[in-house]
């Protein structure tokens, strides 16, 4: 199965969700959380994201979206990336961090 997106309909409203690797409880820890919730918030407010809800579970990520300019797939691409960078960054800078390797 494709793990890439497809998103068929410009105009349409999205269910998305994102898992970490091996399911590992990362957001657990509030400043993980945090991460999540700021890169959302900056989509809603400067890249054209409308963001109808989400909830953020100990190992995935649920999102219900759109986007104003019809671009779905790129909006996805750089909030998952900048996300996971700075996440990593997170982890690896925490030291009570466990899982930093």
């Amino acid at each position: 199965m494709s793990r890439k997106y497809k998103f068929h309909n410009p105009e349409g409203l999205y269910f998305v969700s994102f898992a970490t690797v091996y399911w590992i409880d990362l957001f657990v820890r509030d400043s993980y959380s945090s991460i999540v919730i700021e890169s959302l918030d900056y989509c809603r407010k400067n890249k054209g994201r409308n963001i109808f809800c989400w909830c953020i579970m100990p190992s995935h990520l649920h999102l219900i979206f759109s986007a104003q300019e019809n671009n779905q797939e790129a909006i996805l691409c750089r909030f998952k990336e900048y996300t996971s960078k700075k996440l990593q960054k997170e982890i690896k800078n925490n030291p009570q961090e466990s899982r930093a390797q």
